[in-house]
């Protein structure tokens, strides 16, 4: 049999081309607006995500793959090789990791599949993927691959801030009083991806004070393998080059990129939010 292969979700956002060049198998989420279902990346891209938020009178939710659509993955990919990775966004946002187990059961005995639980999504789980996917091209074995990305996994960081409260309450990050009080107040929850799950770590009252709050999250590491700075449409402009700005004049060792969010991300913390994604790397 051939070399480990790779297997993760939409939320990675890993562009289609890299994708093949690496070897990568993708399994699409489904986004729902109300009773219109469309894949992550297939049938919805992120600037179709954004656009659909803007007009649509209910929230969008995110699914994961069915037990199904992973069981019909494993078993194409058991015809070239009897070793799999399968690494997802994080299990404490849905259900994604838990169906790839499952599935993972009815190939028991005639295929290795290592499910793994990132705890981490969008460009944090890019980063993970890539380096699994990279060092499976080097006929790295699974058994080594698993403890590269374990090792990797405290290592990355991704905190937000968000206009919106109501995507957190839906979630039951936050009460329907504390919603309610934050929108009244103006309050920006400062957002942080704490153990796989996103959590409200502070609170400010201006995008000022939160872009602050975002530059002084870069200074508390020594060292910064990668970086980027998240952004929806909505802060593509004014907000997203003030970071920028900020953290180049402040950080200038640091190459910074930028990227949009993707649509399940953008169902947890809604359409209006900015923020980074850090890699430290490892010694």
């Amino acid at each position: 049999m051939s070399s480990v292969r790779i297997v993760t979700d939409s939320t990675a956002q890993l562009d289609p081309d890299l994708a093949q060049e690496l070897g990568v198998t993708v399994v699409p989420l489904e986004i729902s607006f109300g009773a219109q279902k469309l894949r992550e990346g297939i049938d919805l891209t992120m600037d179709e995500f954004f656009r659909r938020v803007a007009h649509s009178p209910v929230m969008p939710t995110a699914t994961a793959p069915t037990v199904e659509e992973f069981r019909q993955v494993y078993a194409v990919l058991n015809r070239a090789t009897d070793q799999i990775l399968s690494l997802h966004v994080s299990s404490k946002l849905n259900r994604t990791c838990r169906h790839a187990r499952i599935a993972a059961d009815f190939l028991l005995g005639r295929c290795e599949i290592e499910v793994l639980d990132s705890w981490t999504i969008s460009l944090g789980l890019s980063i993970l993927v890539q380096a699994a996917a990279r060092a499976a091209m080097e006929d790295v074995t699974l058994d080594e691959i698993v403890r590269l990305v374990r090792g990797m996994i405290p290592h990355v960081y991704a905190v937000f801030f968000t206009d919106t409260l109501e995507y957190l309450e839906r979630d039951q990050h936050l009460s329907k009083s504390q919603a309610l009080l934050g929108t009244m107040l103006g309050i920006k929850p400062f957002l942080a991806v704490e153990e796989g799950e996103i959590l409200p770590m502070e609170k400010v009252r201006t995008r000022e004070k939160a872009i602050d709050k975002l530059v002084e999250f870069v200074a508390e590491f020594s060292r910064i393998e990668q970086i980027a700075v998240v952004q929806s449409p909505s802060r593509a402009g004014k907000d997203a080059r003030l970071l920028l700005d900020r953290l180049q004049s402040s950080f200038p060792d640091y190459d910074f990129d930028t990227i949009t969010y993707g649509p399940t991300l953008g169902t947890y913390i809604g359409p209006c939010s900015l923020g980074l994604i850090v890699y430290e790397g490892m010694d």
